[in-house]
């Protein structure tokens, strides 16, 4: 019985409760050593009466072993693996060393695992237990953690026992403390111990249960002084190792080091070490040890500690050269043993390490991969070769997201290397953690010291790098910056084979555009949009540039449709990490696109991506465009605090389109709201910083030029640097608003009249249903005024419907409002269609099942299980009026 712990207790049955119900959930159970975590997961098996358990746990000396633990928690379950989808079975094979490496990215693996769940869940509801995720090698937590935080419909529920120093990552935590002293009392109760000793026991002890039931043994009345909890509890643990016979401890030493606990493996370590099985049934009568189904383990994580740290370090080194003897089929785990028995430097165990690394890397084991190149590097007997193993562990901590370990290990490489290439490696690798760290200058000199370092022998990748530094200071609105690089680019006379022509026209594009001069500028952007095919090579870079482009010159669609294909292609390849960036230009232009909803919905998976890959300066982006659609919609709660994030964002970063997107999510919300004044203050105090030099100075310049108007404020800046724009761009969009802009100036109502009637003919057709209801509430609003309330009301009507279709409510009320006051009593509001009662996701999957995909393929796009899906369909079929997927496709999801 567990004494004390009815509030916890409480808390597991509910989460069992729900999993059997049909409901998912994760759980992260804390607290200190020996608190009862593993105790508690116990107590949850117990319970799962009726539900499927798998069982994993971390172990400390597989750590660095990249899906280890992995492979443990779902070893019971991979006959299911041929029911997942290719790519996903591929990944997870190729993680655990089943089939040929994929290269595929880690975050498939957590797909694969989240659609392994809930293949599992099936038949019965399940429970996952992850004891000692403290120690989970970092691979199999991501993978984990990404299925954590996916789960919702499937009936699973997962608990991870865990230490301080476990990263939750945003899942639900629940910390467990000491027994109150009833609790303790009556734990103690069958012990014979003198009140006193018995006092003290509970009093030092904290309440820690493992404390209570290990201390009271060598805790006499007058016990000395005060010792920290962890140390007192394995100094009980060593007083019962030492009271053992030698071959004995011998055994607890090879099992501490033999991580899979496999009877075979350990008795045979121990024989090499002259001890026999019968010291294995010695330990076991012991209580540290229990020994079932041809497997050995530790009766407490705490004991494989003291076992290891009491053994000496003769006998450890022993222990480790005997079982890299045994594992000769298991390269990775020998080459970490051969490693651990090491002394001095030796070239040929650094060598299995390097090639365990190389393993791990095919494996997207980048963690793992970065421990053991560190290691290697540290038994190298040759100076550069530690310098390129260093470097190699740098760029692998920087893949797995540990961009202090990389900048530590680049700064030991530096130091070391002279090849020019790997100098320009290492670079390009400090840059890039600059710019993470929200250093960005030292990120674009580092680029450019690295580009000259390697002009005279590597082209190619000096000019990538000059690209990486140009866009970096175009993000930070630096014109000479900008300016140095595309002068620098120049000079290297990249040739045709170089493949770099196309993205060093961008740079000399953006950086004329930068320079206030978009009628120069766009000639050579349109010529960019004619090449974009080029850049669209199934490399993830070029396309996202691409995107990019076609963007800075105002053809969206062609932006949206790259985008969307890199999206789809990265997730076919498995190339999650990309996705963010993707999520930035695809949330980007479907909002211009007017398709707020799923602008919306592209932009918060963007979020979520973000971070699992930690990619924060991407959440900058993303938060900004989600501010704007937030003032669109007049939600001014949900835009200041996303534009405060971004802002916050931009104060660390100094990435200026971070700060663009909030400033212009904040006029926005204020023009919506009809508080003029404050919007027109807002974009010219964004006007007067380096908001001036990013693109959407351009686009929201008529936003800026309709306050200034309500307010008789002058625009002509604003009309200026729209007008260059619009004209060089030569897109009907642009030239409609470009006309609304002159109508909202032009006091003359004949002149004005011409400018939106030419407005209106050119939106027809233009795919921008945001400006095009924009200008005909504009148009609507002028002929009422001017007594023409009639030829008002068809302008306001359509301007109304696409108002509330977008949700973007302040809007809608004001068109209602003109509708009044222009004498329409028959229709005061339009119909809102029904798309818009489903929420993003809903309508995400809706507009999948349409097409023709399975809850399976869905789910595979979407990072959701297929009974996520199932549920979110279940949801959305009486919100549109439908009973089954068949009639999802006479619907218009448009």
């Amino acid at each position: 019985m567990l004494l004390g712990r009815d509030r916890d207790r409480q808390v597991v049955d509910a989460l069992l409760d729900r999993a059997r119900e049909g409901h998912s959930a994760a759980l992260v159970i804390g607290g200190d050593p020996g608190i009862g975590k593993t105790t508690m997961l116990a107590y949850a098996e117990e319970r799962a009466t009726g539900m499927t358990v798998l069982r994993g746990t971390g172990i400390e000396t597989e750590a660095e072993i990249p899906f280890a633990s992995l492979h443990l928690l779902l070893r019971p379950a991979l006959g299911h693996v041929d029911a997942l989808p290719g790519p996903q079975a591929a990944a997870l094979r190729s993680a655990f060393g089943m089939g040929p490496a994929t290269r595929d990215d880690q975050l498939l693996v957590g797909l694969a695992v989240l659609s392994l769940l809930s293949e599992l869940a099936d038949d019965a509801p399940l429970l996952c237990l992850i004891d000692d995720a403290h120690w989970v090698d970092l691979a199999s937590a991501g993978a984990l953690r990404f299925a954590a935080h996916r789960l919702h419909a499937e009936g699973v529920c997962m608990l991870f026992g865990a230490r301080d120093g476990f990263e939750a990552a945003g899942l639900p935590e629940h910390r467990l403390h000491g027994l109150d002293q009833d609790s303790a009392a009556r734990l103690l109760a069958d012990r014979r111990l003198p009140e006193s000793a018995r006092e003290r026991v509970i009093r030092e002890s904290a309440g820690n249960p493992l404390a209570l039931l290990e201390l009271p043994s060598d805790a006499p009345d007058g016990y000395g002084s005060p010792l920290p909890l962890p140390r007192r509890i394995q100094e009980a643990y060593a007083a019962r190792i030492a009271a053992l016979p030698p071959d004995a401890q011998v055994v607890l030493v090879v099992m501490a080091l033999e991580d899979g606990g496999t009877l075979d493996v350990i008795l045979r370590a121990a024989a090499g070490l002259g001890a026999g099985p019968a010291a294995l049934g010695t330990a076991e009568r012991s209580g540290l040890i229990r020994v079932a189904g041809g497997r050995a383990a530790f009766t407490h994580p705490l004991m494989r500690a003291a076992a290891y740290q009491h053994g000496s370090i003769d006998l450890r080194l022993a222990a480790h050269r005997s079982l890299a003897g045994l594992l000769a089929d298991q390269p990775d785990r020998r080459a970490w043993h051969l490693a651990a028995a090491a002394i001095g430097r030796d070239e040929r165990v650094a060598l299995a390490l390097e090639q365990a690394a190389e393993r791990a890397i095919d494996r997207n084991g980048h963690a793992g991969a970065a421990a053991a190149l560190e290691r290697a590097a540290e038994l190298a007997e040759d100076e550069q070769a530690r310098a390129r193993r260093l470097t190699g562990a740098a760029v692998a901590a920087a893949d797995a997201g540990q961009p202090g370990r990389a900048k530590e290990l680049s700064e030991r490489a530096t130091a070391l290397a002279v090849d020019p290439g790997q100098l320009a490696r290492l670079a390009e690798l400090r840059a890039r953690i600059a710019f993470d760290e929200g250093a960005p200058y030292t990120a674009h000199d580092l680029l450019v010291s690295g580009a000259e370092r390697v002009a005279t022998t590597d082209r190619g990748a000096a000019g990538m790098m000059l690209i990486d530094a140009a866009r970096n200071a175009w993000q930070l609105s630096d014109l000479g910056r900008v300016a140095e690089a595309s002068d620098r680019l120049h000079a290297l006379r990249l040739q045709p084979e170089d493949g770099l022509d196309a993205a060093v026209a961008a740079v000399t594009g953006a950086a004329r555009l930068l320079s206030d001069r978009p009628e120069k500028a766009l000639p050579a952007m349109r010529g960019l949009v004619s090449a974009v095919n080029g850049l669209r090579s199934g490399s993830p870079a070029l396309s996202v540039n691409a995107a990019f482009v076609a963007g800075l010159v105002g053809d969206f669609q062609t932006g949206r449709d790259i985008a969307a294909a890199a999206a789809d292609e990265c997730r076919a390849r498995g190339q999650i990490g990309w996705l963010p960036i993707v999520h930035v230009t695809l949330a980007a232009c479907e909002l211009y696109l007017g398709r707020f909803t799923d602008a919306e919905a592209v932009a918060t998976e963007g979020l979520r991506l973000a971070a699992d890959t930690s990619q924060p300066n991407r959440a900058g982006y993303l938060e900004g465009i989600l501010a704007w659609i937030a003032a669109a919609r007049g939600d001014a709660v949900r835009c200041a605090e996303l534009a405060a994030r971004s802002r916050d964002r931009f104060d660390v970063s100094r990435i200026v389109n971070h700060l663009a997107w909030a400033e212009w999510a904040r006029a926005l919300l204020d023009l919506g709201q009809g508080r003029f004044g404050e919007a027109l203050d807002r974009f010219e105090e964004a006007m007067d910083g380096p908001v001036r030099h990013q693109i959407q100075a351009v686009y929201f310049a008529p936003d800026q030029i309709e306050a200034a108007v309500r307010t008789g404020r002058p625009a002509a800046d604003a009309l200026r640097r729209f007008e260059a724009w619009a004209l060089a761009s030569e897109l009907d969009w642009a030239r409609a608003v470009l006309h609304r802009c002159h109508a909202l100036l032009e006091p003359d109502w004949d002149r004005a009249d011409d400018h939106f009637r030419t407005a209106v003919r050119l939106h027809a057709g233009s795919g921008r249903p945001w400006e095009t209801a924009r200008t005909r509430l504009a148009y609507g609003e002028r002929l009422r005024r001017e007594r023409h309330k009639s030829s008002a009301r068809p302008h306001l009507r359509a301007a109304l419907e696409t108002f509330e279709r977008l949700r973007a409510h302040p809007w809608a009320e004001r068109a209602r409002t003109e509708l009044r006051a222009s004498g329409d009593t028959s229709s005061a509001a339009a119909a809102t269609e029904v798309l818009t009662a489903l929420s993003p996701q809903e309508l995400q999957i809706v507009r999948l099942a349409a097409a023709g995909l399975t809850n399976r393929e869905i789910g595979a796009q979407l990072f959701l299980s297929p009974k996520t899906v199932s549920y979110h369909l279940y949801r959305a079929f009486p919100k549109l009026g439908v009973a089954s997927r068949s009639q999802l496709a006479g619907l218009d999801l448009t």
